[in-house]
């Protein structure tokens, strides 16, 4: 894996977030959105390219045999949620696709396409080398279908790409940072790339349709972010049955991770001029 590549790549993003995020004038959003195209163009990596069968698929651990597979356990409970979330985003980009009009749009999302098809491949792939799917997570399913279901392309936009692909990127981070020098760290260190495009394009073009919407469609976003956090959070303090005994013991931890995302979306909300409510005890 490059690293420098994905240094750079990072700073370029940064730098094109903060181009949408904080200009004083007008945003070009068609002219963002090809940005974003040649951006994601360049990005664009090959599943084959990982170091299959050359570095441990996850972290091996240490320890007694009970201890490396109850590691085993977490880590592939870890690899059927990301294969679900990803499985979902590649419905949900191909409806962006076909849903959106303009060229530049358009053009991007093909990209997007590409990518959320290869993210799931690769979650395919590292699924079948750490033993098969585990017990999936129902609420994501449930948040995926919400999204999925939305009626309007503002609504979808910012239930996938705003919300859910912002709060990603620092998790995927943490794990490819946990697991340095596996095939789940290589694909971390993709997906908090690629996502990052994702959810700065998502906000350039979220902008854009909100210049021309209707106050009914902003009011549609509002109840489905209201409608959306409840599950939200039941899916951040989600775990299997078979570590559901980690759940007292993250439990300070979740609740932390809960506020932070909670204050991460009202800061989204408010830089693209949505009234989102903060929901009791957050």
């Amino acid at each position: 894996m490059d690293e420098i590549e994905i240094v750079d790549s990072e700073s370029e993003l940064e730098s094109l977030a903060g181009n949408t995020e904080e200009a004083n004038g007008p945003v070009d959003s068609a002219e963002e959105m090809k940005r974003f195209y040649v951006l994601a163009k360049r990005q664009a990596w090959k599943v084959e390219q990982l170091s299959w069968g050359q570095i441990p698929p996850i972290p091996e651990g240490k320890g007694s045999g009970e201890m490396r597979a109850r590691r085993q356990v977490i880590w592939r409970s870890v690899v059927t949620q990301q294969l679900q979330a990803d499985l979902l985003a590649s419905k949900l980009s191909a409806q962006l696709l076909s849903d959106i009009n303009d060229v530049p749009g358009r053009l991007y999302y093909s990209t997007m396409v590409q990518d959320e098809g290869r993210h799931a491949e690769a979650w395919l792939r590292l699924t079948n080398e750490v033993g098969g799917m585990s017990e999936p997570d129902p609420y994501l399913e449930r948040l995926g279908a919400l999204t999925l279901n939305a009626d309007t392309i503002e609504e979808k936009i910012w239930g996938f790409q705003v919300v859910y692909e912002g709060l990603v990127i620092d998790r995927f981070r943490q794990i490819a940072s946990a697991t340095q020098g596996t095939i789940i760290a290589e694909i971390c260190s993709h997906l908090a790339i690629d996502d990052g495009v994702h959810h700065g394009a998502g906000v350039s073009y979220e902008q854009l349709l909100l210049e021309h919407t209707s106050p009914r469609t902003r009011r549609a976003i509002t109840r489905m972010s209201k409608e959306m956090w409840p599950i939200f959070v039941d899916h951040l303090l989600w775990r299997p049955h078979a570590r559901s005994w980690a759940s007292s013991a993250m439990r300070s931890r979740d609740l932390e991770t809960i506020r932070s995302s909670m204050e991460q979306e009202l800061r989204l909300a408010h830089k693209l001029g949505l009234e989102i409510e903060t929901p009791p005890g957050y």
